[in-house]
């Protein structure tokens, strides 16, 4: 009975994660139909502009979080200087703030009508066109505007390597006669190189799913474009077939990662703590280094941060009606959306605890994979399947019981739920793994002998003790869903609005002041993973 019992949890794991493959399997399915009408225009026309623009800005945003991560992320671990505890947690803040919502307050700065232009005019007399200012709408404004919200991932993997670096190998390179650039440069960066490139990887994907930046600065890249054919042409298999093709370069960044790390083993010991060894920076170097950890602080949150936080006050959109139900419907929705993804990673990661076969396994690293896509590659298959469905389901209904019951699944909230858990469960199935992990295999099988079934197991021994583990997950989940906005667009119902659409909408209306409120609600919330992982890092 046991074995059955055990047996039914790895096809319910298998089983959860077919069904969470169908939209990326209907994408990928659509590589091998014919050329639509809509294709052969679109490749003809705008293709090779999406391809280079998307190239571009992957090159740019790259070199951009490069330089801002690795360096602070050095600084902040292995140097003493001024400012540079409350510098650990600020580096970290950025995060927090969306690629879209940054673009609008930049916007509203730089722009012809912004103070800084404005002050420009009053301060020398010159009048528009007599002077050279920078082009905020432009493919290299959405560099910057990624590069300062997106280095925190390289930061994060880089300060992590950095500290679990052993200090003697540091020191053995100062008495060989490297002075400290030069070790940074020949020793700690190549021992740092797996995370750095696992972080850059992920800054990437986040640049290729980014819709709200590029749409909002009118750069032409893959997100844009399958908007623009689904809603402009509404050719939902043009659409797929270009969600496909950027399906393609998400796969190409995830092999191009494993593969730089193929035969590169590094290894540290934990005996020795570099935070004892670290090197304590005086004068000019010492201001240097604050100033140099300031620049992204200041201009990836604490700028955004303060407009967002004054036009917030002069706008009246927090006195309306329909932003509060807006912000009920936004915060209902991403609890749904984190409460399944956690129900369903605990599961999963369980499954692989009790059988840990190859087939369970790959199931689970299947589920994980969403994470690396685009939201925009998610929603076209999903609205594909359950457009398939419906018109599969529906007829039948119909002509059995004479009842009208028009859609089922697409067009409603259960299609933006999938949408949501297939995106964003990777994230929740990390947290509770690891947590897993760290709990023995011999309380499972003390409990086992006590006449405790697997179940009774999950609920009674694990999850009390990954509480903390799976509150996290939560959060993090629930914040990743609060700020998605290209997936939401496609997928919500009629009459249905969340913050990062409303903030959305708003923009693309030019009116930034009223978009403050509910960009500023997805900030605050959205602190709180960052002070999690920050404690998190700490502890480690």
């Amino acid at each position: 009975m046991q074995i059955h019992r055990l047996g039914r949890l790895s096809y319910l794991a298998i089983t959860t994660a077919l069904v969470l493959s169908v939209p990326i399997l209907v994408i990928a399915g659509f590589l091998f139909t014919g050329a639509t009408d809509v294709w052969v225009h679109l490749w003809e026309t705008v293709l090779q502009d999406y391809v280079k623009n998307s190239l571009a800005l992957m090159f740019g945003v790259g070199i951009g979080v490069l330089m801002l991560g690795v360096g602070s992320a050095w600084l902040t671990s292995c140097c003493d200087f001024p400012l540079r505890k409350p510098l650990t947690l600020l580096l970290l803040m950025p995060m927090a703030m969306p690629a879209y919502i940054i673009a609008y307050t930049y916007t509203g700065l730089l722009d012809f009508a912004g103070p800084v232009q404005t002050a420009i005019r009053d301060w020398t007399g010159l009048r528009y066109g007599q002077y050279w200012f920078p082009e905020i709408h432009s493919l290299t404004g959405a560099m910057l505007m990624l590069s300062l919200v997106l280095y925190p991932y390289v930061y994060l993997m880089a300060r992590a390597a950095f500290l679990s670096q052993s200090a003697h190998v540091l020191d053995v390179s100062r008495s060989l006669g490297l002075p400290p650039v030069q070790g940074f440069f020949k020793v700690a960066l190549p021992m740092a190189r797996p995370a750095i490139v696992a972080g850059l990887s992920l800054a990437l994907m986040e640049t290729l799913a980014d819709y709200g930046t590029v749409q909002y600065f009118g750069v032409s890249t893959f997100t844009t474009g399958i908007f623009r054919t689904f809603y402009g042409f509404g050719d939902a298999a043009a659409a797929a077939q270009l969600s496909a093709v950027l399906l393609g370069f998400v796969f190409l960044l995830v092999a191009l990662e494993k593969y730089s790390r193929r035969r590169i083993s590094y290894f540290s010991n934990a005996e020795f703590n570099p935070v004892s060894k670290r090197m304590s920076l005086t004068g000019i170097r010492a201001y240097v280094s604050t100033f140099a950890c300031m620049i992204p602080v200041l201009f990836g949150f604490l700028l955004p941060a303060g407009v967002l936080i004054r036009w917030s006050l002069l706008s009246n959109e927090w006195q309306q009606s329909s932003f509060v139900d807006i912000a009920v419907n936004s915060l209902s929705l991403a609890a749904a959306a984190a409460f399944i993804s956690v129900l369903l990673a605990l599961i999963l990661a369980y499954a692989v605890r009790l059988q840990p076969f190859k087939l369970t396994r790959f199931s689970v690293q299947l589920t994980s994979l969403g994470y690396a896509l685009p939201g925009t590659i998610i929603a076209i298959g999903v609205i594909i399947a359950f457009a398939w469905l419906d018109h599969t389901i529906v007829p039948v209904f119909e002509k059995l019981f004479s009842v009208d019951l028009g859609l089922l699944f697409s067009g409603t909230l259960v299609a933006l739920l999938f949408a949501y858990t297939i995106r964003f469960l990777a994230v929740s199935l990390g947290s509770v793994q690891s947590g897993l992990n760290a709990i023995k295999p011999s309380l499972d099988s003390s409990a086992r002998l006590l006449g405790r079934k697997p179940l009774q197991v999950l609920k009674e021994i694990h999850v009390p003790l990954l509480r903390g583990t799976v509150l996290t997950a939560f959060l993090i989940v629930f914040v990743d869903v609060l700020k998605e906005l290209p997936g939401t667009i496609i997928l919500r119902p009629f009459n249905f609005n969340t913050l990062a659409v409303r903030a959305y909408e708003l923009a693309s209306d030019e009116r930034l002041i009223d978009a403050a409120p509910a960009s500023l609600m997805i900030v605050l919330v959205g602190l709180i993973p960052v002070f999690l992982l920050n404690r998190s890092i700490t502890k480690s």
